[in-house]
């Protein structure tokens, strides 16, 4: 028989294991943490929402549009009256939206262009707000991508910021802040890289050699979090550091003005189910529900799963919502108590966002 190099070695895999993969989530579901990927129509959100036992869906970037092309997406800023015509006031109890205020721009790195970019950045918060928004999203360009008229790039902690998040806080609204990204995105790109398929499609999402490391960017963003203890900050991504929950815990102990979600990052907690499960029953008060990729029946159903069931072995979504094409490896379920499910799933975010359950 001929040798066998390790690098062409793709076993069959033989295990048998049952499935129990929810038709419905067992108790409401809001799905805090979403966009309106290629602007899919409300009617058809509305059925794939249905389907699963989703009640209400936020929009988290409202006062933008995001075309996807090619696999990926960009950000075009709109007016925010526009997702509520034509989505929350359409459909009552529904959908509700976030705004990125003046954080909404893409394709110009320079952010702070004068002295009064906070100012007219809490002018349009405040407008979006009075138009119903729930919130302030900022997204990971502050931090990698964003800079001032020196051409210096923008820390998260840049004091010139923080009225905008005394403002939040006054206003009673919380800042949903995405402050870096996986760890692999900040190491090369090469075969001891674990997300080495997907930075091979998306180049762009490589932060290696960026100009702060993502352990400088979290450490800013913690003091930034910790100037400002009377504004909620949400965290998303399990605070973008689900390969280290240990320290996501230690960050929501030191921090009560804090909660996280765990959107697009079932991969992460799947492959770590017991201390997945034990920190979900720990921080249960603190965690939300939400899915960040294009909205599927069958991407919903993977993330009741995964919190429901004790499944072993299974496949899950990928950032775009894909099966069966960058699987790093398979899920186990977390199998967490009805209590926690409620809180996950609906109590958190109610609280949090001031929604109802339709």
């Amino acid at each position: 028989m001929k040798d066998v190099l390790l690098k062409d070695f793709r076993p069959q895999c033989l295990l048998r294991v049952a499935s129990h993969v929810p038709d419905q989530a067992r108790f409401p579901v809001i799905d805090a943490h979403n966009h309106l990927f290629g602007e899919l129509p409300a009617d058809r959100l509305i059925e794939v929402m249905d389907a699963v036992g989703v009640r209400v869906w936020v929009n988290v970037t409202g006062n933008t549009t995001l075309p996807l092309v090619n696999n990926t997406y960009s950000i075009a800023r709109c007016d925010i009256d526009t997702f509520m015509e034509n989505y929350v006031r359409r459909y009552p109890g529904r959908f509700a939206a976030l705004t990125m205020a003046d954080f909404a721009q893409w394709g110009d790195p320079v952010l702070i262009k004068d002295n009064d970019f906070a100012k007219r950045c809490i002018e349009r918060l405040e407008a979006d707000v009075a138009a119903g928004a729930r919130g302030l999203k900022v997204t990971k360009e502050l931090g990698l991508y964003f800079r001032d008229h020196t051409d210096a790039l923008l820390r998260v902690d840049d004091e010139r910021l923080a009225p905008i998040w005394q403002r939040a806080g006054e206003l009673g609204i919380p800042v949903l802040i995405h402050v870096s990204d996986p760890v692999a995105f900040f190491q090369p790109i090469d075969e001891h890289n674990e997300h080495y398929l997907t930075l091979q499609e998306f180049p762009g999402w490589s932060f290696c050699g960026s100009h702060f490391s993502k352990w400088e960017i979290l450490e800013q963003r913690n003091r930034m979090i910790a100037r400002h203890p009377g504004t909620t900050f949400w965290l998303p991504h399990m605070a973008n550091l689900p390969e280290d929950l240990g320290s996501v815990g230690e960050l929501l102990d030191s921090h009560p003005n804090v909660s996280i979600d765990f959107s697009a990052r079932i991969d992460e907690l799947g492959r770590q189910p017991y201390t997945a499960a034990e920190f979900f029953r720990r921080y249960a008060d603190r965690i939300m529900f939400g899915l960040d990729m294009p909205v599927s029946v069958e991407a919903y159903r993977c993330y009741f799963r995964l919190l429901e069931t004790r499944d072993e072995y299974f496949d899950y979504p990928d950032y775009i919502g894909r099966f069966g094409v960058y699987t790093r490896w398979k899920l186990y379920g977390l199998g967490l108590p009805d209590d926690v499910l409620k809180r996950v799933y609906h109590e958190n975010a109610m609280r949090l966002l001031g929604l109802t359950l339709p």
